[in-house]
């Protein structure tokens, strides 16, 4: 009998649209790949909807907070479900985008100047020199995302449409390329660049078809992409990640290359849409959609 996979996804955070599309996905590809699959729309009754699901293994499709926030994979724990994705204390500190510039800080690896501050703090003018980056301090997708250049006056204790707290993160603008880098387990699958036809890799870009494009391999010098790799791992390492992980790096070669790594974030449950990034550095590395959703229900685990 095939084993018995419960896919969660929707919920309610700011990004449940995507969580939909992803969820939509792995579970279909689930199925082809010979699993009993049930979808699961995350409500706040979860542990009574899995209750009745009685899954073997959950597969985690939701973005955001309350669904890679180290929360949902409480209540797993707590159930003795196996989940993907990272655990508990990996996936609170990613989320929160300070506490892991504050473990990353402390290994040594690359980041931008910033720090966290209320927003009412921009009513005495910028809080850094211009150009800086206006973050929710636990928001995925580029939701809540600012970049404010020279002459640029946004502040957050004025936009009607933020959601996201009374503090934000603001870090230096780094010029030049964005690239990201799947890792899978303890392997790196690769890195990609992405070139936003807009003004940066915003949410629209991320998912609209058409609005930005991905260049893989990623075309830098091959010590800068041995380089990026490599700090890709030991972040994905230091935080206590598992399963599969997706890390945003600026790659500054304005002055020419090699160019210098800042790394942003750290994604631990990334998006599985047909336009996400994982997916499509997966199928370079040569495993399909399919062979990567099996091997995350394969990696799925409690305790770790």
């Amino acid at each position: 009998m095939a084993r018995h996979v419960a896919v969660l996804m929707g919920g309610w955070s700011s990004e449940r649209e995507v969580s939909l599309t992803s969820g939509r996905a792995c579970a279909k590809a689930l199925r082809e790949e010979g699993f009993k699959v049930t979808e699961v729309d995350v409500g706040r009754d979860l542990a009574e909807q899995l209750a009745r699901v009685k899954p073997d293994v959950a597969f985690n499709a939701l973005h955001g907070p309350y669904g890679e926030d180290g929360t949902v994979q409480g209540l797993l724990e707590i159930m003795g479900i196996p989940y993907t994705h990272s655990g508990v204390l990996a996936s609170a500190l990613a989320m929160s985008k300070p506490m892991a510039k504050d473990v990353w800080r402390a290994h040594g690896l690359p980041m931008a100047e910033g720090r966290v501050v209320h927003r009412s703090a921009f009513t005495g003018g910028a809080v850094m020199p211009h150009p800086y980056v206006i973050k929710p301090l636990n928001e995925g997708s580029s939701v809540g995302v600012h970049i404010v250049m020279n002459g640029d006056n946004y502040q957050p204790q004025d936009d009607a449409g933020w959601h996201f707290g009374e503090h934000v993160l603001v870090e230096r603008y780094i010029p030049g390329r964005e690239i990201q880098v799947a890792v899978m387990g303890e392997r790196v699958l690769g890195a990609i660049e992405i070139r936003a036809h807009g003004r940066f890799y915003d949410y629209e870009a991320k998912y609209t078809d058409g609005k930005a494009t991905h260049l893989m391999p990623a075309p830098i010098l091959k010590s800068a992409y041995e380089e990026v790799c490599v700090l890709a791992l030991k972040a994905h390492q230091v935080l206590g990640c598992r399963g599969v992980t997706r890390s945003d790096w600026r790659y500054d070669d304005t002055a020419g290359e090699p160019g210098k790594f800042h790394l942003l974030e750290i994604n631990t449950q990334p998006g599985m849409t047909p336009l996400s990034l994982v997916p499509e550095i997966a199928a370079h590395a040569g495993i399909s959609f399919g062979q990567l959703v099996r091997w995350m229900v394969e990696d799925a685990s409690c305790g770790r």
